[in-house]
């Protein structure tokens, strides 16, 4: 059974073929692959382009607006035009227009009929001629035709509106903010690559040790059977020795399921296929060097959190909006241009269409006097905003100094515990080797080696602890500080 144990333990941590061997990455190819594949990177860009499309929008306003219009009316019913006196006139409707007609042209007759008198030439007195419309009532007179066809082209332009000229201002902060948050999304970015990556690390440092572990608890099994068939060790410690190479397969299966897990949360945050192999390039001792150097609180400055710049723009957006519904109470005066042509017809002969065009130009001025009181209010809300935006700067902005007193003080007990770990590590091995040679003479028992070995992996998993404590404070600080990362590695 101990031999199959072996053998399966052996399989699972044998080298790969180099065949298949996958792709190593240092940290800043991991940063740069995410910044370049990450989606949530690739959203905050589009997100800026979405912003500056904005503003190009709002600056057309600036530009003559121009539209044609086209339109065709088919009458049902023509209108019906009277002349006369109204109901009460003994005159009225179709006698009322032959009364009107006969008064004017019956005198003209007599007098022409009178200076023709000698002539032989009879007088005719004008009798008016009955309506005989069909679309008349009562005597009226139907006008209009039935097709009336408009055709036409309208342009408009500001010339004077403060409040446009306002909102033109918003318009470019928009792009700022825009701009603003995709760093933001780049500078977290950054930050979880950087922690995924650690953690990879303290995964294969914690394999390491645990497979350390495993590799001694194998030797001493060895050790132990030899004695025990050399009739030097009981059955009682042969035992023992089974049972600490079956406590440390567990150990050693999760620290390689931790290894798989870290690396697929560094390629879900890379945004690159989770079926892609890789594998990280370095090691957590490599970083352990530049952990004595420790910043001071005062050294460090908040000028560059995204966060306080993001409410900067917005408290910048918010004065504008201020000034821009000031402006509101303001007259605008604007240029207006108009040519349109129209037919009406009976019939759709459109080459013999008589077409009167009609156009005009103008200016516009429109002055504001009362809206119920909505522009005062709106101001007001506004302010009231930019109110409770203080405040939140001021909250945020104490926040973000307790963040980095805790990313401080993270880092200075790191380096401390990692010294202590230091010499623990140091103790706890030369413990061990003397366990260990003291064992193989017969000088010391079972439990002791054990209880030396415990040491000496805490010992070991507590260096590595502190160096990844440190280097996700580290991280955490920068992306506070807003520190942009740099294809070399560095920060400015």
């Amino acid at each position: 059974m101990v031999s199959l144990l072996l053998f399966g333990i052996t399989a699972l941590v044998a080298p790969a073929d180099t065949a298949s061997a996958p792709a190593v990455l240092t940290l800043d190819q991991a940063i740069r692959i995410a910044l370049d594949e990450s989606p949530t990177v690739k959203v905050a860009d589009l997100e800026v382009q979405r912003a500056e499309f904005a503003k190009k929008g709002s600056y057309a306003m600036l530009f003559p607006q121009i539209g044609a219009s086209a339109s065709y009316q088919r009458t049902i019913k023509k209108q019906v035009m009277y002349m006369g006196g109204g109901d009460d006139d003994d005159d009225s409707s179709g006698g009322g227009m032959s009364s009107m007609m006969s008064g004017i042209l019956d005198p003209i007759m007599y007098y022409i009929n009178e200076l023709y008198k000698g002539t032989g030439v009879p007088f005719v007195p004008y009798v008016p001629k009955p309506s005989t419309d069909d679309d008349s009532s009562d005597g009226g007179i139907a006008v209009g035709r039935w097709n009336t066809f408009n055709a036409g082209i309208t342009a408009t332009m500001p010339l004077i509106n403060a409040q446009l000229w306002q909102s033109l201002a918003i318009s470019g902060e928009s792009v700022d903010l825009a701009v603003e948050k995709a760093r933001s999304s780049r500078l977290e970015m950054v930050n979880q690559v950087k922690q995924a990556y650690y953690g990879v690390l303290l995964a294969k440092e914690a394999n390491h040790v645990y497979k350390s572990v495993f590799d001694n608890a194998v030797q001493n099994l060895e050790l132990t059977q030899k004695k025990y068939n050399a009739s030097k060790a009981s059955e009682l410690d042969l035992a023992r020795a089974k049972t600490t190479v079956a406590n440390a397969v567990p150990n050693l299966f999760n620290s390689e399921n931790s290894i798989y897990l870290s690396l697929w949360q560094l390629k879900a945050i890379m945004g690159i296929d989770l079926e892609a192999d890789i594998d990280v390039k370095d090691s957590l001792l490599v970083y352990s060097g530049g952990m004595s150097s420790v910043l001071n609180e005062s050294e460090l400055s908040l000028s560059g959190n995204s966060t306080l710049r993001q409410l900067e723009i917005q408290a910048d957006q918010l004065a504008n909006t201020v000034k821009m519904q000031q402006y509101a109470y303001l007259p605008t005066l604007s240029l207006a241009f108009s040519y349109s042509l129209n037919a009406m017809t009976n019939d759709f002969k459109f080459e013999e269409y008589h077409w009167t065009p009609y156009s005009y130009v103008g200016l516009s001025l429109s002055i504001p006097i009362f809206s119920g009181g909505q522009r005062l209010n709106d101001l007001r809300q506004t302010k009231v905003q930019k109110s409770q935006l203080a405040i939140q700067r001021e909250n945020t902005e104490r926040q973000l100094r307790i963040a980095i007193r805790q990313s401080l003080s993270t880092m200075e007990t790191a380096v401390k515990s990692h010294e202590s770990a230091l010499d623990a590590l140091e103790s706890a091995q030369k413990a061990y080797d003397i366990a260990a040679k003291s064992y193989e003479i017969g000088r010391s028992t079972l439990t002791d080696l054990d209880a030396a070995q415990l040491a000496l992996t805490q010992a070991q998993l507590a260096a590595s602890q502190a160096i990844y404590n440190y280097l996700v404070a580290k991280a955490g600080l920068e992306s506070t500080i807003g520190a942009d990362y740099t294809a070399d590695n560095t920060t400015k």
